[in-house]
């Protein structure tokens, strides 16, 4: 496991974990719910251009730090085999975020499930 996420309030917190923290230059990602547009799965990202990068480590099969293609800055922590998480961001620094995470599929639908609730709170408001 790359990357610890958790949902605190209306937050999300990425954590890189052990080295990746030197790797990708990055302790703690820290945003606003409202800022993230949705997260999915994509094993197939990985095979994907990342383009140039800026801050961070490529080596066959690793993927750690912030890396730039097509205007889009992408933040990157993975590792292959493993089936990454893309999460879409307005608003930030980073366009996207690319993430190897334990449990993929039940951190997508959580954090899918925390942007909902914020809709839904912000239309009733």
């Amino acid at each position: 496991m790359n990357n610890k996420v958790a949902i605190v309030g209306r937050t999300l917190e990425i954590e890189p974990q052990g080295l990746d923290k030197m790797w990708s230059f990055k302790r703690k990602l820290v945003m606003p719910i409202e800022h993230v547009l949705g997260a999915s799965e994509d094993p197939g990202i990985l095979d994907d251009a990342k383009g140039w990068r800026a801050l961070g480590l490529h080596v066959p099969g690793k993927w750690a730090g912030t890396f730039t293609e097509h205007g889009e800055i992408t933040f990157w922590n993975v590792t292959r085999p493993e089936s990454p998480i893309v999460i879409q961001l307005k608003g930030e620094h980073y366009d996207r975020l690319v993430l190897g995470v334990e449990h993929p599929h039940e951190l997508v639908n959580r954090i899918n499930a925390a942007i909902s609730e914020q809709q839904r709170t912000n239309c009733s408001i």
